[in-house]
Parts: structure tokens; C-alpha cells; sequence
């Protein structure tokens, strides 16, 4: 990692060589040329090493065992040469300058190490406004990032530093894995944003995970237990705490609707709630405690 500029690109790819090609050719398209683009094959039986031999002379290529997203990320890192990682879902795609306009943005703001750009949706084949609730924004952003993921890794830029720092996507987590590291990372980094729409996003393919998880704040939950064993502040163990009873709220809600099963919702709710309480009641000023 001797070159401070160089950027290597990681697209996981799994039975995807219908939209690969288009994502390979958007980066081997971009204006910044300082890059290495590394593909890593999470065990495809689909055609995709097809789509890698028209492409063998312009990127890296490693293929291993299905493992799903986090694991291929992750593999893909380990084979990392540059200081700058980016990643890229294979039914997504880049813009011509989004790798430029990044590290320009980057080379203005040296104390980021890490930025993102606006993006477009696509969803069935139409193009979609985002969601109020999907906002992106810019700076120390922890709280922002609680409800649900406002970090896209197709639009991320991430030094090497930081991944030493954090560690890596978690390998247990079925889905919301994005979620948990942009927590892990807001944490401790501010998050750039460049206002420009600079990729293009995908949805409404039945083998889009979100489609084929159900309860996707379960996960999320597991995140924000997860984050409760690193070094918050009392501020920040507060945010989460209110989180996790939000989140709990509604799983639990729907467990009620399912009497047959065992409700491990009800029993967290509680227990928060009152790890919530007792934070709170040494919140308080004197003249408010009885």
C-alpha cells in the first residue's frame, strides 16, 4: 500500500452474471484511473465465469466457496493492494466520475476517511425517489445511522485505516451486515457525502436478500447488542438503548400476533428498558431525582 491514492474495487458477485458485465464495465469506465479492480466469485454455478473471461486482462479474479456477501467482501479484502477501498454490488453501477469526484472531495477534506455519494434507484426497471426516511448525511452522523442503513456500500470510499480500526463485515449476519459496520464506523469517523447522484442502485429482483430475509430488525437488533459491548458513552449507550426498545417494540408486536411461538422480544424489551431507566435516573439533575 505504497501509492496513497490507489483504490482497489471489490464487486461480490453471486449468480449475477446478468447485471456483472454492466457493473464491471462502469468501473473499468471511470475517470480516475488509479485503481485495481478485484471481482470475487462467491461460489456462482450461473455462467459468470463467461462474463470474467471477456473481462480476465482488466481486473482480479478469485472464486471460492458460496458464503454469502460479507464473506466475499471480506475475502476481498484480504487481497487489497490499495489504501482506498470501494465497493460495488454486482446488480449495481457507477457513474463515469465517481471515483474522481470522490477522491477530489477526499484530497479537500483530509480529516474524512471515509465518504459516499447521493445515488439513484431503480426499482422493477423504474427509475424511484428514495424515502425521507433514507436521507443521507454528512459528518458525525451515529445517531442517523440507528434506524436503519443510510450508507450504501456501492457509494463508499473507505481508507484501509479504518477497517484496522473497526474490523471488518460481520459473517454472522444474514443481512443488515452494511448496517452493522456503518454503526461501528460512525462511532468513531466522521462520514463525508458528496451531493451528487453518482451510482445507480438496483432493487426488486427476487434475489435481493432484503426480499428473502423476513424480519429484517432482527438483525438489526443484533447489531445494536453487538455495538453495546464496544466503548460508548453514556450519550451514545441512550441512543442505542431507545433503538433497540424501538425495534423490539415492533417485533414484539408482531410475536403477539403469533401465540404459538416463544416471545424473546418480550423479555429484551424489558430488560432494556430498564438498563434504559437506571441510565436515565443518573441523568438527571439533583433537583430532579426524588
Amino acid at each position: 500500500m505504497d501509492d496513497p491514492n490507489k483504490i482497489s474495487v471489490i464487486i461480490p458477485t453471486y449468480n449475477r452474471s446478468a447485471t456483472l458485465e454492466r457493473a464491471i464495465t462502469s468501473v473499468l469506465e471511470q475517470t480516475y484511473r488509479n485503481f485495481e479492480l478485484i471481482v470475487i466469485d462467491d461460489g456462482s454455478i450461473d455462467d459468470t465465469t463467461r462474463i470474467i473471461k471477456k473481462y480476465k486482462k482488466h481486473l482480479i479474479y478469485y472464486s471460492k466457496l458460496h458464503g454469502g456477501v460479507s464473506a466475499a467482501r471480506n475475502f476481498g479484502l484480504e487481497k487489497t493492494s490499495g489504501a482506498w477501498v470501494a465497493f460495488l454490488d454486482s446488480d449495481d453501477y457507477w457513474l463515469p466520475k465517481k471515483l474522481e469526484k470522490q477522491m477530489a472531495y477526499l484530497k479537500e477534506n483530509s480529516d474524512f476517511l471515509i465518504a459516499q455519494t447521493e445515488e439513484k434507484w431503480i426499482r422493477n426497471s423504474k427509475f424511484v425517489n428514495p424515502m425521507k426516511k433514507h436521507k443521507k448525511y454528512e459528518g458525525w452522523i451515529f445517531e442517523k445511522c440507528l434506524p436503519l442503513c443510510i450508507v450504501s456500500p456501492s457509494a463508499v470510499i473507505i481508507h484501509q485505516k479504518i477497517f484496522n480500526d473497526v474490523g471488518v463485515f460481520d459473517e454472522t449476519l444474514p443481512v443488515c451486515e452494511d448496517y452493522d459496520l456503518w454503526l461501528r464506523i460512525a462511532l468513531k469517523y466522521k462520514i463525508g457525502l458528496i451531493p451528487e447522484k453518482l451510482i445507480v442502485k438496483t432493487g426488486g429482483h427476487s434475489d435481493q436478500l432484503s426480499k428473502q430475509c423476513w424480519g429484517m430488525d432482527r438483525y438489526r437488533v443484533q447489531a445494536l447488542e453487538q455495538l453495546l459491548a464496544m466503548d460508548l458513552t453514556k450519550s451514545q449507550k441512550i441512543l442505542v438503548y431507545n433503538e433497540l426498545i424501538n425495534k423490539l417494540n415492533v417485533l414484539n408486536l408482531g410475536r403477539k400476533k403469533r401465540p404459538n411461538l416463544s416471545n424473546v422480544y418480550k423479555q429484551k424489551l424489558q430488560s432494556y428498558q430498564d438498563n434504559l431507566n437506571e441510565l436515565l435516573k443518573y441523568n438527571q439533575p439533583e433537583s430532579a431525582k426524588v
